[in-house]
């Protein structure tokens, strides 16, 4: 997997917590952003499927007639 450097802004004392905890930044971070990232998804097809919300459609019904013949 190809990666890329970033650099962010960190409370001076949480930092010191996290050094202290034994707590790798770098791997918290990256967890930070996929969550965040897996839960923008989700909201983005949650609101999407508002939108546009699925409808009964005759031609799955009828597919599924040919089936049973």
């Amino acid at each position: 997997m190809a990666t890329s450097r970033t650099t962010f802004t960190l409370d001076d004392d949480l930092a010191e917590r996290a050094r202290q905890m034994g707590i790798n930044i770098s791997a918290a971070a990256r967890q930070g952003v996929a969550d965040a990232v897996r839960a923008a998804l989700a909201r983005a097809d949650r609101e999407a499927y508002q939108r546009h919300p699925e409808r009964p459609d005759s031609f799955w019904a009828e597919a599924e007639a040919w089936g049973e013949e």
